[in-house]
């Protein structure tokens, strides 16, 4: 029997992996989008994010702050809150302060 699920959840898949393990364990997520497979992903892991994600939604004590695709919400933040977790976690140079 062949699972073929509807969706996959991911919960910080990488967050306690060696590097090789990271790089792989986003090679497996990637040829899974690739497939079609939706994939519901937490994660701080925004390279991938970026490459990977059809819509991107930054939440914070459980609420969402921000929502929209890659493209827009990566390099143009438009809450601060968002913008403030972004400099944290990519570098200064990728991210227009608003």
């Amino acid at each position: 029997m062949e699972l073929q699920p509807d969706i996959i959840l991911f919960d910080e898949p990488t967050s306690a992996l060696d590097p090789k393990l990271v790089g792989e364990v986003l090679t497996v997520m990637k040829n899974i989008a690739r497939e079609g497979t939706t994939m519901l992903v937490v994660t701080h892991e925004m390279s991938f994010a970026k490459k990977v994600a059809n819509r991107v939604i930054f939440m914070d004590g459980g609420v969402i702050v921000e929502e929209n695709s890659p493209k827009e919400i990566l390099p143009r933040p438009k809450e601060e809150r968002t913008q403030h977790f972004l400099k944290r976690v990519i570098p200064e140079d990728y991210i227009y302060h608003v």
